[in-house]
């Protein structure tokens, strides 16, 4: 049997958004534009439902409003553990200060792996949702299948699918 783990079966190509469901479309809007630095794009007119697109950093963001808000759960605790998006950062010092400054609440966080230290910065969304902060990309990332290691930005991400593929062709030969 063929090792599909290493393969793209479904020829995925990237993150296109995520959908979340929120009290308030207006107070998410402002939260993921003025903390995050998303930005509203066009939704279809055709939606029956309240709701917003917005984009940034090469993904979507869906707002969709729930049809009972009062009946949503309001998540108070921030649980590094919890469902959570990351974004890479370039000054995690930046960061914390920016949410200093803007009064939301956040948890650090460090992971240290062979001697490379990621920090990490968790938050919630106006609805709870989790948010991460991070200098990740210092931290390779080392497939089970395969020799080199690599870090996670886009860069070193192109150079791993393209050596892939090298090796895809080659095998095939």
């Amino acid at each position: 049997m063929k090792d599909n783990s290493v393969e793209n079966p479904l020829r995925l190509q990237s993150v296109n958004h995520i959908s979340l469901i929120c009290r308030s479309v207006e107070e998410s809007m402002d939260f993921y534009q003025n903390v995050l630095g998303f930005f509203p794009i066009r939704r279809p007119g055709s939606f029956d439902f309240d709701g917003a697109w917005l984009f940034g950093y090469g993904i979507g963001i869906h707002l969709l409003e729930a049809e009972n808000p009062e009946k949503l759960p309001k998540k108070k605790e921030i649980n590094p553990k919890d469902n959570h998006i990351s974004f890479q950062c370039e000054s995690m010092g930046a960061v914390e200060k920016k949410l200093k400054e803007m009064d939301i609440a956040y948890v650090r966080a460090t992971v240290e792996e062979g001697g490379i230290q990621v920090d990490q910065l968790f938050f919630h969304d106006p609805d709870g949702f989790m948010i991460e902060i991070c200098n990740c990309d210092s931290l390779p990332v080392i497939p089970l299948v395969g020799e080199v290691a690599r870090t996670c930005s886009l860069v070193n991400l192109e150079k791993m699918q393209n050596q892939q593929q090298i090796q895809n062709m080659l095998q095939q030969l």
